[in-house]
Formats: C-alpha cells, sequence, structure tokens
C-alpha cells in the first residue's frame, strides 16, 4: 500500500506498473485487449495485486455499464465563469450520453453530500479545477480517472490536463500597457494558492522585467471587491512614486481596484490604468469599461469533458492550451494621459 495512503489508488498501481492511469482503467475494467499489449496487462495486474488494491464501486459500476456520471469539481458558483465551465462540460457529456455532477454546491447552502457516498451516485470520473484541491482531496477524486483545469501539467494528479493560455494572456497585458508608455505596476494578485495565479505572477514579473526602467510592486487580496479594495487602497497610498498601471488577476479584484482609486480622488484611466482577467459580464458594467483577458470558459469546459472522454477511452486527449484573447477597453490609456 502507498505511504501515508489508507487505501491504494488507481494511480499508484500506474505508478507500481510504469503506465498511465487510462491503461490502469482498460486493464482492471477488462477492455485493454487492442489497446494494450498482454505483457503489460499483466504488469497492471501484478501491481493490482501486490498493492492490494481494489477498485471502487464507481469503478465496478462503470465496468458494468451501470452510470455514465461525471464529477465537476470547482470552488464555487459565485461567478459566471465556472458556470461557464459546467455549461460547457455538460454540452459535451450529453452528447455522449453522460450526465454531469457538481461539487461543491454555491456558496451560501452548504457543501453537497459526499458523491461517494451512494451507490446511486457511483462516478465514472472527475474534472478538478486546481483552485478546488482541497473538495477533491476531501472526495479521494484520485481514485477514479481524473483530468484536472487550470493545472500543473508537469506535477498534475490527473491522467489529463486542461489548461488556458494565461501565460500568453498575462503577456498580452503586460505588452498593452508597455506600449501605452507605462512603467510603474502594481500587481493586485489572488490570495489563492493554486497554480493558476502562481502562472499569472511569475509571468507578469518576467515580462515586465524584459524592458528597462520598470518598476513592480505586489500586493494579494482575496477574491472579492471589498478585500480588493482594501488591499489596492492600501497599496496605491503607500509611500513613493505612485504606480501608473495596475494590472489584477481577476475582474472582480479590479472592480475593488476601482473602488479605491475613487475613495483616493484617482480617474480612471486618466490617472490610474486598470486591467482585469476573466471578462466577466462585471467587466462592461463597470465606468469605464474595463480592459482585460476574455477566458472562454464553456470551451474550457467542453475540453476538459472531452479529455475525460479520451482518458476513458484509452485515447491521448487533445493537446496543447485553449488561447485567450486581450479585450482593450477604457480603463487603459496612456500615464498621465
Amino acid at each position: 500500500m502507498a505511504p501515508g495512503n489508507a487505501r491504494p489508488t488507481s494511480r499508484d498501481v500506474a505508478q507500481a506498473a510504469g503506465v498511465s492511469q487510462a491503461a490502469v482503467s482498460l486493464v482492471l475494467g477488462d477492455k485493454w485487449r487492442g489497446r494494450v499489449s498482454a505483457a503489460t496487462a499483466e504488469r497492471v495486474r501484478q501491481a493490482a495485486r501486490e498493492l492490494g488494491y481494489r477498485p471502487n464501486l464507481a469503478a465496478r459500476n462503470l465496468r458494468l455499464g451501470r452510470t455514465r456520471t461525471v464529477l465537476l469539481v470547482v470552488p464555487a458558483l459565485t461567478t459566471e465563469f465556472f458556470a461557464g465551465v459546467y455549461t460547457g462540460a455538460a454540452r459535451v457529456a450529453a452528447r455522449h450520453g453522460f450526465g454531469v455532477v457538481l461539487y461543491p454546491s454555491p456558496e451560501g447552502i452548504g457543501p453537497a453530500r459526499d458523491p461517494f457516498h451512494s451507490a446511486q451516485a457511483a462516478l465514472d470520473g472527475v474534472i478538478a479545477s486546481s483552485m478546488a484541491a482541497d473538495a477533491l482531496t476531501a472526495i479521494h477524486g484520485d481514485q477514479l480517472p481524473l483530468v484536472m483545469l487550470d493545472s500543473d501539467p508537469h506535477g498534475s494528479l490527473g491522467a489529463a490536463t486542461v489548461n488556458l493560455d494565461i501565460a500568453d494572456g498575462v503577456r498580452q497585458v503586460a505588452d498593452h500597457l508597455l506600449a501605452l508608455g507605462h512603467r510603474r505596476f502594481l500587481h493586485l494578485a489572488a490570495d489563492v494558492p493554486s497554480w493558476t495565479f502562481r502562472i499569472r505572477e511569475r509571468e507578469l514579473a518576467a515580462r515586465l522585467a524584459e524592458t528597462p526602467g520598470t518598476t513592480l510592486r505586489t500586493t494579494r487580496a482575496p477574491i472579492s471587491i471589498e478585500d480588493a479594495l482594501t488591499a489596492a487602497e492600501t497599496a496605491l497610498a503607500a509611500p513613493g512614486p505612485r504606480p501608473t498601471a495596475l494590472v489584477c488577476d481577476d475582474d472582480k479584484l479590479a472592480a475593488g481596484a476601482y473602488k479605491a482609486a475613487r475613495r483616493l480622488g484617482l480617474r480612471i484611466p486618466d490617472d490610474l490604468s486598470v486591467t482585469g482577467l476573466d471578462d466577466l459580464a462585471l467587466a462592461t458594467a463597470l465606468d469605464p469599461e474595463l480592459t482585460t483577458v476574455r477566458l472562454d470558459a464553456e470551451l474550457f469546459g467542453e475540453r476538459g469533458m472531452q479529455a475525460l472522454l479520451a482518458v476513458l477511452e484509452g485515447h491521448p486527449p487533445e493537446q496543447g492550451d485553449i488561447p485567450v484573447q486581450l479585450v482593450v477597453r477604457g480603463s487603459t490609456a496612456p500615464p498621465g494621459a
């Protein structure tokens, strides 16, 4: 049994046998013929025996064809972004006769009942956002075929990863602001321990470092308008030359930054350019409308579901990050405009 685990998982079997989780699913589901070699199948079975691995109820039901249900693990449905991810995933799932169950419930209702608790809720696989890693761990999601969203492809728990090209989005923001003439930057970073936000911070610093004479300060806030207001107000009022450009990890953070700027008597974009990332409906409700990076949430969900279907069938998922697009609106202008 794997150290520290209450019970071995299919991932442990895959590592011991030197194969993918998809291959383990095929062999233990008796669907390996014509897809993996007999020698590989025996190696998987031997690893499972030595580890004492027993497929859980959901995996057994999958072999018997009793369930066509996928779990989508997201942090919460408090913005339309994850609602869009669900819509895209459910659209692809429906075309293949699958249903999609959400975990956890939206904030304010409380966490969903553990979907592994009941035989009626057995699952074929899991699609999970890296922002919901705690929930994934709590429900032992790595015991099923798993696709990770917005996750480090080199350190992912999943059999596949699907990512938006966030790094390119941040580079587009930086290039836009640099071209306008900005050199003093403030990064309002999401205070969330997630790979996708580490990428934003790393790429922004790297891109700005390529242009001589730039300065970059970072302040952090949870993803809420009020927390962003407090963090941005404190940072903008700090001693020293004031930043002329404020780069926000999320559109909700940008909304808080707008409120902070107005409290300090700063005009957007005359005194301060502000950018977001997501292109939520909120972006066009702000005045002036927000320059931000458009993320295709529905396509993100579609690609996640397509990747899980490929894993279940033993096929390689589609490769390549999903392109993103900078949308320039009224919140950015040359410094001092």
